[in-house]
């Protein structure tokens, strides 16, 4: 290791690697080697983005964020889609010069260099691997659920993980109180650890459906492109009717009364609900790790990430003023908030249809995220930077069989035992970084919106160019006025520091968000920067440092460990460092 880093040159780190040596190495595959196959258009890359996007935020976080923020939470949807509306249009326009699998990787290698390519395939191994944890332990909850609303049980020690139940039986032991007061969730954990077998002195305790529903969904992922175009297909269209039937039943119980105040807890209590509001959207950059099957990647993956946007934020919209019109927004603080606020009016029927499209709906957030996971290492692998078998191609189904079962077992295995309580905010940075990466490329690559030598004569979609400097100090002073007029105190409270370390060390973010924001602005408007990059920049910059410091420190540490990882293999592997030794006769 020691040996490694000592030969590393640090201009080597940040080379680039231009679109047409980009384009070469994913062309370049050995006699025989099958292709992926090309079966997707703008429909099905358009579903495949709202499969990933109407999950689990709009059948569980949302009822947390509506929570804090009261009915404004709808307001919050339409900012956070609007911030990745913004990071949308710059992946449209790498994805409509660089039509490869990789994803914000890729286009961090063709702006910022390798290193930064690394820094963000490592981190969206952490986001779409722990993401998708999280939705099949969240999948199960659900499918238990029904299954005891119609009769069927399984034994508890297969439906929970071995964390949860061990907690809530120490829980129950220790309060003293009796096992019929308790909560249900704490009973089933307490049933789960009294019940399991014990086999060499461990007791045997899984989420069994957690990991069965990962271990098929990555079975269909692995057979080819076309069975699991055809399955998201399906599961889109389900889910869509069944929330238009939510949409419209419920409106007929809405009690405007309940949307007043519209903000009961300021512009604070709907900022909490960002990351949990955030972690409903990241799914629409999977469809970029599409691009190697498409029919037209250039003209089809811009459009689709608009159109799943636009739709997905309508169904949220519609969806969180239909929820917070049911039922008083402090009473939505619960697991399944839309089948809570439907019991409550003894519309019990459609409770048992809404679990059962949350069934559905997250079944397709991890069928998106299945499929994109292992392209990115395709093309991670493809650069040297991950070993050889990641990128070869099975020779029937045409998939990268290989990643695939490796993403399956990443993510079916800690399903049997995790406990993730936090894992939305980890997540959600995770995407958050790759987003600000993908914005700030457009600035390094294209700061002034002009069409490039090599994009003359060719349909390729380009970010609508408005001059930062004429357009960014309006904004601000806008911004500001608007927080100052919703929440005077509130805002102040931002540079209010105590003496301590607790507070200091949560407002540390918010610090360098400010100074990092005044210094991107300044050269902004300094030199006449492209308005929609930098405003994607910014707003996802803002929405990182408003996860909190220990989840930065959880997202440092994972990419420390990538470090070590690039540095004892990547790069002494790198197709682009070995290309540049060969360049310069070394």
């Amino acid at each position: 290791m020691a040996k490694t880093i000592a030969f590393v040159k640090p201009r080597n780190l940040f080379r680039t690697k231009s679109i047409d040596l980009i384009l070469a190495h994913a062309d370049d595959k050995t006699a025989g080697q099958p292709t992926l196959s090309r079966s997707l258009g703008v429909t099905d890359l358009t579903a495949f983005g709202i499969a990933a996007i109407i999950g689990a935020g709009i059948f569980s976080t949302i009822g947390t964020a509506a929570a804090h923020g009261g009915p404004a939470v709808s307001m919050l949807f339409i900012f956070t889609a609007i911030a990745c509306g913004l990071s949308a249009l710059c992946y449209a326009e790498f994805a409509s010069s660089i039509p490869i699998s990789g994803s914000a990787y890729t286009y961090a290698y063709a702006s910022f260099g390798e290193l930064f390519a690394w820094i963000i395939g490592w981190d969206l191994i952490m986001e779409y691997a722990v993401g998708n944890i999280a939705v099949a332990i969240s999948w199960s909850g659900y499918l238990i659920g029904l299954m005891s609303g119609l009769g069927i049980h399984l034994p508890e020690f297969l439906c929970i993980d071995y964390v949860t139940a061990m907690r809530g039986f120490e829980e129950v032991v220790s309060s003293g109180i009796s096992l019929a007061g308790a909560d249900r969730h704490l009973q089933e954990a307490y049933a789960a650890w009294v019940q399991a077998p014990v086999v060499f002195g461990i007791r045997v305790i899984a989420d069994v459906p957690a990991f069965a529903i990962v271990v098929f969904i990555t079975w269909l992922v692995y057979v080819g492109i076309y069975e699991t175009k055809v399955a998201g297909n399906l599961m889109v269209l389900l889910k869509i009717v069944i929330l238009l039937v939510v949409i419209a039943v419920g409106a007929f119980y809405v009690d405007p009364g309940n949307w007043s105040p519209f903000a009961p807890n300021g512009i604070s209590g709907v900022l909490k609900g960002t990351a949990g509001v955030f972690f409903a959207y990241i799914g629409f950059d999977a469809i970029s790790t599409t691009a190697e099957e498409c029919r037209n990647p250039r003209r089809d993956l811009p459009r689709a990430m608009i159109y799943a946007l636009l739709i997905t934020t309508v169904l949220y919209v519609l969806i969180s003023l239909v929820l917070t019109g049911m039922a008083p927004y402090h009473q939505l603080g619960v697991s399944d908030p839309l089948a809570y606020v439907f019991s409550l009016h003894n519309l019990n029927w459609l409770s048992g249809i809404i679990g059962f499209s949350a069934i559905i709906a997250m079944a397709g957030v991890l069928l998106v995220f299945q499929v994109g996971q292992p392209r990115i290492w395709m093309s991670m692998s493809r650069d040297g930077l991950l070993p050889p078998a990641f990128s070869k191609l099975h020779p029937r189904y045409r998939t990268p069989g290989f990643a695939t079962i490796v993403t399956g077992i990443v993510v079916a295995v800690p399903s049997l035992f995790l406990n993730l309580t936090e894992v939305t905010d980890l997540t959600s940075i995770g995407t958050l970084f790759a987003f600000v990466l993908v914005s700030g490329g457009i600035l390094v690559i294209n700061p002034l919106g002009r069409q490039r030598p090599e994009d003359k004569g060719k349909s390729r979609f380009k970010v609508p160019y408005y001059n930062a400097r004429y357009f960014l100090p309006p904004l601000f002073v806008g911004v500001v006025y608007g927080l100052i007029a919703m929440n005077r105190e509130g805002f102040f409270a931002l540079f209010h520091v105590s003496g301590e370390w607790n507070d200091m060390r949560d407002k540390i973010p918010t610090f360098l968000f400010l100074l990092t924001a005044f210094i991107i602005s300044w050269m902004a408007i300094r030199k006449k920067w492209s308005l929609i990059p930098v405003l994607g920049l910014l707003t996802n910059l803002y929405l990182m440092s408003e996860l909190g410091f220990t989840n930065w420190m959880r997202f440092g540490i994972w990419l420390l460990l990538g470090l070590v990882i690039y540095f004892a293999y990547g790069y002494r592997k790198s197709r682009l460092i070995g290309w540049l030794g060969e360049k310069n006769g070394k």
